[in-house]
C-alpha cells in the first residue's frame, strides 16, 4: 500500500493526514516542537508508522509524497528572530525602508510606532549607480562600494544580503554585478536581488520583499537541508513538496530560492481545502474558510471556487508583496490567554500558552487561564476523552485559575467568568471574519462557514449566530484541515514583469507586450521542469494590473492567451470596466478615460495527481445508537446548563441527523451543536451544522 502525507507544523500541534490510494485516510496529531520542530515532525512519522507496525524506515519507502507546511519563517519573523541581514541600495534612498509610504495607520494616534526595521541603518548601506526608469543605466555600479560594504558585513557577521536598487525592476544589470561579488566574497551569505525576486515597480514594497527574503533565507535554508537529511537517512525516496503563501506547493530547491514565499505556508492551505470540500457539497461555488487552532484564528474568503489572492499584503505591519492568500489571521486559538485589562475589561488573547506549557488544564505547568480552560469548565470538553484519551485534563486546576485571576477580580461566579471568556473570543473571531467580508463589500450571511482546527467546531456555531451565517460545514478531517489543503494543491509559480504604458494601441508596443509574456511562460516552463512536471499538466494563466490615469491603486484582471497574441487591448479595457465596477462600484468607460497598464503577470501551475475522497454509503438518520453517554453543557442562549446527549462522531457517517443541543465528540475535536442548529452527515462524511430560522 503506498501513502501520501499533508504535515501542517502549527504553534501548538504538529497535523498528520495519512491517504492511501484508495482514498482512506488517518488523522494523527502531536505537539509541536520548539526551537526544532522537525523533531515533532518525526514524532508524527514514527507514531504513524507504529500504527502501521512498520519501522520509519519500512514506512517511509511505502511513501509516495510529503506535502509540507512550515511555520519556520512565519515565526522567525513573529518572534524577530530572522537572521543578521545588510541591505545594499541606490545611494538617496539609504532610510527608503524605514520611512515606508510616509502614511500613518492610525490616523489620530501621534504616538502609534512605526514596526522596527528588518535591518539597521548601520547596515543599510548606500551605493554609487543608477538606472533610470525605462532601464537605461545612467550610472555604473561603483564597485568599491560593494567592497566597503562587504568589509562591514564580515566585520557584523551577516548572515544574509538583501540588493535593491532604484528600477532594478526595468534593468537588473547593477543588482546582479553587485550579487557576483558579493557570492565571490561571502560565499556562505543568502543573496536575496530584488530584480529577481519581484521584478515590479514601487520602490518601497519591491525593498521590504527582497529584505524579509533575504532575513528567513538561512532559516529556512537550514531547516530543509537539515529535513531533507534525516529524511533520506530513513530511507525515504519519495517526493518533497513546501507548501507556498499562494496556495501552491514547490519543490524544497525553489522554495530555498524565495524563502518569503513561505511566510504563509500553513495557514494557505485551508482555503484549498475548503474549495475541495464546497466543490463536492450542494452549496454555491463559495465559502468562508475559518481554522482555529492552538495559537491563532485564520479566515479567507473563496469566490468561484478560487480563494482570493492579493500582491500587496503586509506581515507585521511591513510590505510583503510576493501573491499571497487574503488571509485574515488574529491571536485567537484554543491556547489564547484570558486577562483584563486597565478599565477591567475582559480579554482574550493576543498571547498564547503554545504547547509548552500549555492551558492550565493540560496541567503541564500553564498557570494563565485560557480558552481550552474555559471550554473544559463550560463542559464542551471532556476530561477523560481529550485527545481520544490519550490526555486527561485537569478540571480542578482550570477552575482555580478562572477563579482566581478572572472570576474574582470581576466579582463574578467561575461559570460566568468562563462564559464570558468564551464570548469574547467568539466575537472576536466574528470580527476577524468581517474583516475579509464585510469590509470588503461582502455580505457573509450568503456565504457557507467551512470550519476547521481543533478548537475550531466548539466555537464555529456561536460565530456563525454573531454573523447570522445559515450553514456551517465541518469536514471530517476539520482538526487537520489545512494538512488536507496541501494534498489538495497543486505546483504554483507566479510571475510578474513591470510595464507601464496606456493601453492602447497608439502607445503600448506590441511586440513588447508579448514578449514580456513570453518570457515570463519560458521562465515558467523552465522550473515546472525541473519539478518533473510535463508539458500537459502545466496550466499558465494570465493577468494583467491596471487603472484609470492618475488613479493610484490598481485592479488585477485575468486575461485571455489569444488576447496577448492579438494585442486586443480594447477587449482588455472592457474587462477592466467591468471588473473596477465590481470592486469599487462604478467604471468610467463613458468618459473615455484613459486605462493605464502597470504590471503584467503569470501564474504557472504543475497539476498535481489529488487524492480521491471516498462516497459513504447511506446509514440512515437516526444516531441514536451512537449516543455514548450525556454531559452538563453551558448553553450560551439560556445561560445555564443542561444535559445534552454526546455521540461518537467517529462512528456517525451518511445520513445521520441530530438535533440541537448535543456534543459530538472525535478523536482530534468536538463540535458543540446549540438548540438554534440541526447537525447532518453528507455524503463523504462531513458535519452540516443547519440554521433553518437563518435561511
Amino acid at each position: 500500500m503506498k501513502f501520501r502525507i499533508g504535515i501542517d507544523v502549527g504553534g501548538t500541534f504538529t497535523d498528520f493526514l495519512l491517504m492511501d490510494d484508495g482514498g482512506n485516510s488517518e488523522i494523527y496529531k502531536v505537539l509541536s516542537t520548539y526551537p526544532d520542530p522537525s523533531v515533532g515532525v518525526f514524532n508524527g512519522l514514527k507514531e504513524m508508522a507504529g500504527g502501521k507496525t512498520l519501522s520509519l524506515e519500512d514506512f517511509l519507502q511505502e511513501v509516495t509524497m510529503i506535502v509540507h507546511g512550515t511555520t519556520v519563517t512565519t515565526n522567525a519573523v513573529l518572534t524577530e528572530n530572522w537572521s543578521k541581514t545588510g541591505l545594499l541600495t541606490t545611494a538617496g534612498f539609504r532610510d527608503a525602508l524605514q520611512m515606508r509610504r510616509g502614511i500613518r495607520e492610525e490616523l489620530y494616534n501621534n504616538r502609534y510606532e512605526p514596526p522596527q526595521t528588518i535591518v539597521p541603518r548601520n547596515l543599510r548601506i548606500p551605493v554609487s549607480e543608477r538606472t533610470d526608469y525605462a532601464g537605461k543605466q545612467v550610472e555604473k555600479l561603483a564597485d568599491e562600494d560593494i567592497h566597503k560594504a562587504i568589509e562591514l558585513f564580515k566585520k557584523e557577521n551577516v548572515q544574509a544580503v538583501a540588493i535593491s536598487f532604484l528600477h532594478s525592476y526595468a534593468n537588473g544589470e547593477n543588482e546582479n554585478r553587485a550579487a557576483e561579488i558579493i557570492a565571490a566574497e561571502m560565499p556562505d551569505a543568502y543573496i536575496s536581488v530584488s530584480s529577481r525576486l519581484l521584478p515590479q515597480v514601487r520602490f518601497y514594497e519591491r525593498t521590504s520583499t527582497t529584505v524579509y527574503n533575504a532575513s528567513v533565507g538561512p532559516i529556512l535554508r537550514d531547516y530543509l537541508n537539515s529535513l531533507m537529511k534525516r529524511l533520506a537517512q530513513s530511507r525515504f525516496a519519495g517526493i518533497l513538496l513546501i507548501m507556498q503563501s499562494n496556495g501552491g506547493v514547490t519543490s524544497p530547491e525553489n522554495a530555498m530560492k524565495i524563502p518569503a514565499s513561505t511566510l504563509l505556508s500553513g495557514p494557505a492551505a485551508g482555503p484549498i481545502a475548503g474549495t475541495a470540500y464546497v466543490a463536492l457539497s450542494d452549496y454555491d461555488d463559495k465559502c468562508i474558510t475559518v481554522d482555529m487552532g492552538g495559537t491563532s484564528f485564520d479566515a479567507c474568503m473563496v469566490k468561484n471556487l478560487s480563494p482570493m489572492i492579493i500582491t500587496d499584503g503586509t506581515l507585521e505591519r511591513r510590505a510583503l508583496a510576493l501573491p499571497m492568500m487574503d488571509i485574515h489571521t488574529i491571536g485567537a486559538g484554543g491556547g489564547s490567554v484570558a486577562w483584563i485589562d486597565d478599565s477591567g475589561l475582559l480579554m482574550m488573547g493576543p498571547e498564547s500558552a503554545g504547547s509548552s506549557p500549555g492551558p492550565v488544564c493540560y496541567g503541564l505547568g500553564g498557570k494563565k487561564p485560557t480558552c481550552t480552560d474555559a471550554d473544559l469548565i463550560l463542559g464542551y470538553l471532556s476530561p477523560r476523552f481529550f485527545a481520544g484519551g490519550r490526555m486527561t485534563l485537569d478540571y480542578d486546576k482550570a477552575h482555580q485559575a478562572i477563579e482566581e485571576q478572572i472570576a474574582k477580580p470581576l466579582k463574578m461566579s467561575v461559570t460566568e467568568a468562563a462564559a464570558g471568556m468564551y464570548h469574547v473570543i467568539n466575537v472576536n473571531m466574528a470580527a476577524g471574519i468581517k474583516e475579509i467580508s464585510v469590509k470588503k463589500g461582502e455580505d457573509p450571511r450568503e456565504y457557507p462557514l467551512v470550519c476547521a482546527g481543533g478548537a475550531g467546531p466548539i466555537h464555529a456555531a456561536l460565530i456563525a449566530l454573531e454573523l447570522e451565517i445559515p450553514k456551517i460545514l465541518i469536514p471530517k478531517e476539520s482538526s487537520i484541515f489545512c494538512a488536507a489543503g496541501m494534498l489538495l494543491s497543486d505546483l504554483k509559480h507566479t510571475f510578474v514583469r513591470t510595464y507601464n504604458t496606456l493601453l492602447d494601441t497608439e502607445h503600448a508596443d506590441a511586440g513588447k507586450f508579448k514578449a514580456l509574456f513570453l518570457e515570463m511562460g519560458n521562465e515558467a516552463e523552465i522550473i515546472l521542469g525541473s519539478e518533473s512536471i510535463p508539458g500537459n499538466r502545466q496550466k499558465f494563466t494570465y493577468f494583467l494590473d491596471m487603472r484609470y490615469l492618475g488613479q493610484y491603486h490598481e485592479v488585477s484582471v485575468e486575461i485571455a492567451k489569444n488576447e496577448i497574441e492579438t494585442c486586443n487591448f480594447k477587449g482588455i479595457q472592457e474587462k477592466f470596466h467591468d471588473a473596477h465596477n465590481r470592486h469599487y462600484g462604478y467604471d468610467l468607460r463613458d468618459e473615455a478615460t484613459p486605462v493605464e497598464c502597470v504590471n503584467l503577470r503569470l501564474t504557472a501551475l504543475g497539476i498535481t495527481r489529488k487524492p480521491s475522497f471516498r462516497e459513504l454509503p447511506f446509514l440512515g438518520k437516526d444516531a441514536r445508537d451512537f449516543i455514548k453517554g450525556k454531559r452538563r453543557v453551558y448553553l450560551p442562549a439560556q445561560g445555564k446548563f443542561k444535559e445534552v446527549d454526546v455521540y461518537d462522531g467517529d462512528k456517525m457517517g451518511n445520513g445521520h441527523e441530530v438535533a440541537g443541543p448535543a456534543i459530538i465528540e472525535q478523536i482530534h475535536t468536538t463540535i458543540f451543536v446549540p438548540p438554534e442548529y440541526a447537525l447532518s452527515c453528507d455524503t463523504f462524511g462531513s458535519f452540516v451544522l443547519t440554521n433553518s430560522g437563518l435561511l
